[in-house]
């Protein structure tokens, strides 16, 4: 029980089920529009053309140029699409690269959101946008960010293949992992996450075996809504820094960097926070949170080293020092060598504590 602490409230109107998406053009004129662009990525075009079908008069188009990272020089192309359509909100189809996407759009021309995710990677319940400039990942935070609506269908969520599934749950459990111990946590936030992660720990084994499995991906999804409420509504450290010093500037797979990160950054703040940390590892075993996260990992197939998305050893030293060139609060104090030695044991890809 804490002694004391703010629970700020759940601001996003958050809409959970299956065959959920139906309920699209309702949300969008509930919030007193009548024209929306849809955007999705390349990838998801054919989606998202589906969904501004469904929306009828309410479409006024679809930008479907979504990529990792929201380069802004995309988010420029992406505004200009949207203020030519005539829209005055987005409908977000996709993952966190879609959401990204919306959110830069609704913080430069004040667009109200409805945000469909298709996977788990948890930006739609934030208040957070990361932009890329120049080779450079930054980030930050405001109200005009968070998205109003967000649909959650477990349909979509149906045919996410096996391997994405997998790091995007982990991606999620890292958003979990770092409210633990955020230092504006509060209870309704820490028993949200406790309930992800034994979500989590017995839904993706499951969908391994039967990626058709409803229920168990009505169980993923739910562990993806609190883990995302975890990282809108408390502060992130350490491993969202090293996620997004690696994604910024050498341009590496979103999800795969926070399931590779994940059990080091876990570990590192462990010694400082053994307690705060417990939850994870008395959800995972292994006799850490650091070590436990591991063993789960590599028991569900997801990728473990910073060798396997294409980091070079040599590329070690430089992303040490982007990470320590901003002070931000952290468990444990950081610093240049600590975090080469985090690296390095990322790179190799070796069980925390070996």
């Amino acid at each position: 029980m804490m002694d004391s602490f703010t629970f700020p409230g759940l601001t996003t109107r958050v809409i959970f089920g299956a065959g959920t998406m139906g309920r699209a053009e309702e949300e969008v004129r509930r919030l007193g529009h009548d024209k929306a662009l849809v955007l999705s990525t390349p990838h998801q075009k054919a989606d998202a053309d589906k969904l501004a079908q469904s929306l009828g008069g309410l479409a006024a188009g679809v930008f479907a140029g979504a990529v990792m990272h929201t380069p802004v020089e995309v988010t420029e192309k992406a505004v200009d699409a949207f203020r030519a359509s005539g829209a005055t909100a987005v409908v977000s189809l996709g993952g966190g690269s879609t959401t990204g996407l919306g959110k830069a759009i609704a913080v430069r021309t004040g667009a109200d959101q409805v945000v469909i995710p298709t996977t788990y990677a948890g930006s739609e319940m934030t208040d957070i946008l990361g932009e890329t400039a120049a080779g450079e990942k930054t980030t930050r935070r405001s109200p005009d960010i968070r998205p109003e609506t967000v649909i959650y269908d477990v349909d979509l969520t149906m045919s996410l293949p096996v391997g994405l599934t997998v790091t995007s749950a982990m991606n999620a459990i890292a958003h979990a992992m770092e409210a633990f111990y955020a230092a504006d946590r509060n209870p309704v936030i820490v028993l949200m996450c406790r309930d992800a992660m034994a979500a989590f720990r017995d839904g993706i084994p499951r969908l391994i075996d039967d990626p058709q499995d409803r229920a168990a991906r009505t169980q993923a999804l739910y562990a993806a809504w609190c883990c995302s409420t975890a990282l809108g509504y408390v502060s992130m450290a350490l491993h969202h820094k090293l996620a997004h010093v690696f994604g910024g500037s050498f341009d590496t797979p979103h999800a795969e960097t926070h399931a590779i990160l994940l059990p080091y950054t876990t570990a590192f703040n462990e010694v400082a926070v053994p307690d705060l940390l417990r939850p994870i590892a008395d959800a995972f075993g292994g006799g850490s949170a650091g070590g436990g996260l591991w063993d789960f990992a590599r028991s569900v197939g997801s990728p473990l080293s910073l060798k396997e998305i294409g980091i070079k050893e040599t590329d070690l030293d430089h992303a040490a020092a982007i990470a320590v060139k901003n002070a931000y609060a952290n468990p444990r104090p950081i610093d240049p060598g600590s975090i080469r030695e985090l690296l390095q044991a990322a790179f190799e890809g070796r069980r925390p504590g070996s």
